[in-house]
């Protein structure tokens, strides 16, 4: 003898209830699974030691103290050649723009 579906359901109800799971009889994704388990942020950012500090973090510190910032010689090399070559930046204009070309009358 087959024991009727509403029966079923029924029991998986209680089930569901005394287990604290969740109650899904059609069988849909919902992601409690992935729900359920413990979160991985903290463990993966204990992973990675901690951020002691850049060196423009030294520089702001101690602006009196010129070391050796390799990288900003090296940019400003750059657009010094880029300059000299006439490729560099265009300078800033100042003032209000100028009208150019038809007017209303």
């Amino acid at each position: 003898m087959a024991v009727p579906r509403a029966r079923i359901v029924d029991l998986m109800r209680v089930q569901c209830k005394v287990f604290n799971t969740v109650f899904n009889p059609e069988g849909h994704r919902l992601g409690t699974k992935v729900l359920r388990e413990r979160l991985k942020g903290p463990s993966v950012a204990a992973y990675y030691p901690r951020r002691i500090g850049t060196f423009n973090d030294l520089v702001k510190l101690y602006p009196e103290w010129e070391g050796l910032d390799t990288y900003e010689w090296d940019r400003q090399e750059k657009v010094a050649a880029l300059k000299a070559r006439g490729k560099g930046a265009p300078k800033k204009k100042r003032g209000p723009p100028e009208l150019k070309g038809k007017r209303k009358k």
